[in-house]
């Protein structure tokens, strides 16, 4: 796949534009490709646009690739910034919370730290996401 059509798709994921996601997926865009920035396009986008990421994981983006330079996956960002329905879609979608960021933060003490109370139950309740895997 050719860089200006990994760049749309990473635009569009950004931008929350289910419809255009779909077409470019539809034309056999890479949903792991990563754009001229070096990122993927579930890790690009707009995290309140749950059905975005639902798209791009059904159409079999990898959600527990790291961000190149803070090591965040796409659910320590949902955590960190409250977004409870996109994280349960990434997390349906084979996302991992026990996983720490380069700084070693699990999406649960990022969620704490932001006051997201709704993601913090939900967090909770998953086995072992209150710690790093042995």
């Amino acid at each position: 796949m050719g860089q200006p059509l990994a760049d749309a798709l990473a635009s569009a994921a950004a931008r929350g534009d289910l419809e255009r996601v779909r077409e470019l997926l539809d034309q056999r865009a890479d949903p792991n490709a990563v754009n001229s920035c070096g990122r993927t396009p579930i890790q690009v986008m707009m995290l309140g646009s749950t059905q975005v990421a639902e798209l791009l994981l059904q159409r079999g983006a990898e959600p527990n690739r790291p961000d190149p330079s803070t090591g965040s996956l796409p659910v320590h960002d949902a955590a960190r910034e409250g977004f409870l329905d996109t994280l349960v879609a990434l997390h349906r979608g084979g996302a991992r919370v026990d996983l720490r960021d380069k700084r070693g933060r699990l999406p649960l003490e990022l969620a704490e730290a932001g006051g997201h109370q709704r993601v913090v139950r939900y967090l909770r309740a998953q086995p072992g996401s209150n710690r790093a895997p042995p």
